[in-house]
C-alpha cells in the first residue's frame, strides 16, 4: 500500500506542515529491522553516492515547500538546539518504537541533540499518536476547522507533521500525527518521515530517488542518502535563515566532514 506523501507550507507565526506515508531507514538493528519489508529495502539500498548527488538533494528538500500557502521558503529551518520528543498516546508499544527511532536518529545525526521527553512541558516535538478513525478530528484539533478542510481536500493524509518557527528561521515546536493501527510498516515509515522533515526538510522531491522525502519512496528506516542530507543540515556551519548562495559557498567543506561521519556510522567502504 502507498499513500501519496505531500509538503504543506503555511503560517501562523510562521508554520509549515508536511504530509507524508511511507519513507525513513536505517541498517541491520534498527529500531525496525524485524519487519521483513524493511529488511528487504535494505538489502537493496544504495549506498554509495556523488558529491553532486547530495548536493543536489539537499538544496531541493532543504529549500522550497511542495505546496505552501504563505510564508517565506527560501531559506534554511531547523533547531537551533536541544530537540526533545514527547509521545502522546495510549499504545506503549508505538511509544516504545518510537524512542527506537528517535534514538536510531540521534545516533546518526552528529550534530542534533535528539531525544525523548518525560513530559510535554518539556518537550519542542509532540507526536501525537491516534487511531486511523481519529486522523482528521485530530487535525481539526490542531490546526482548525478550516485549515484542515484544506488539508483533507488537497493532500488527504495518512500522517502529518508541522513545525513552526520564528523571523530567525529557528524551529520552535513541531507537531508530529501518527495513526497506530495501520501496521508496523506505515509506522515506521510514517515516523521516520515526519520526524525527520518535523526538524526542517520539509520539500518532498519525486526528481531524487534516494531520499524519503519523494512520494515514490517508502522505506521504513532512515536510510544512508538521507543521513547525508540531515548530517549536512544539521552541520553547525549550516545556520538557520541561511540562503542557497551562502549554503553552496560551505557546501564543499562540510560534505567532506559528513561524508567521514556516515561512512563511520554505516560501515562503509572508503
Amino acid at each position: 500500500m502507498r499513500v501519496p506523501c505531500r509538503s504543506l507550507y503555511l503560517r501562523t507565526l510562521t508554520a509549515a506542515v508536511s504530509v507524508v506515508a511511507l519513507g525513513g531507514i536505517l541498517v541491520p538493528s534498527t529500531a525496525s529491522a524485524d519487519i521483513l519489508a524493511v529488511a528487504q529495502r535494505q538489502r537493496a539500498e544504495k549506498k554509495i553516492f556523488t558529491d553532486s548527488e547530495i548536493v543536489e538533494g539537499f538544496l531541493k528538500v532543504a529549500f522550497g515547500a511542495e505546496y505552501h500557502l504563505a510564508g517565506r521558503v527560501d531559506r534554511i529551518r531547523k533547531y537551533d538546539g536541544p530537540v526533545r520528543v514527547f509521545a502522546d498516546g495510549s499504545r506503549a508499544d508505538r511509544k516504545a518504537q518510537l524512542a527506537k527511532i528517535v534514538a536510531d536518529i540521534a545516533a546518526r545525526v552528529q550534530h542534533l541533540d535528539i531525544a525523548m521527553a518525560g513530559s510535554l512541558e518539556d518537550a519542542n516535538v509532540q507526536v501525537k499518536l491516534v487511531r486511523d478513525r481519529d486522523l482528521h478530528r485530530t487535525i481539526t484539533t490542531f490546526y482548525g476547522s478550516d485549515r484542515a478542510k484544506e488539508i483533507r481536500s488537497s493532500l488527504d493524509p495518512q500522517c502529518l507533521s508541522g513545525f513552526r518557527k520564528n523571523e530567525k528561521f529557528e524551529i520552535e515546536h513541531s507537531d508530529v500525527i501518527l495513526t497506530v493501527d495501520n501496521g508496523d510498516f506505515v509506522f515506521f515509515d510514517c515516523a521516520y518521515e515526519e520526524l525527520l522533515q518535523s526538524l526542517g526538510p520539509i520539500n518532498d522531491t519525486e526528481s531524487v530517488p534516494w531520499t524519503v522525502f519523494n512520494d515514490n519512496v517508502s522505506r521504513g528506516y532512515f536510510g544512508v542518502y538521507d543521513q547525508y542530507l540531515l548530517n549536512l543540515l544539521y552541520d553547525p556551519r549550516i545556520k538557520p535563515g541561511m540562503t542557497v548562495q551562502e549554503v553552496k559557498a560551505l557546501l564543499p567543506d562540510v560534505l567532506a566532514d559528513v561524508r567521514a561521519w556516515v561512512r563511520k556510522v554505516n560501515n562503509l567502504p572508503q
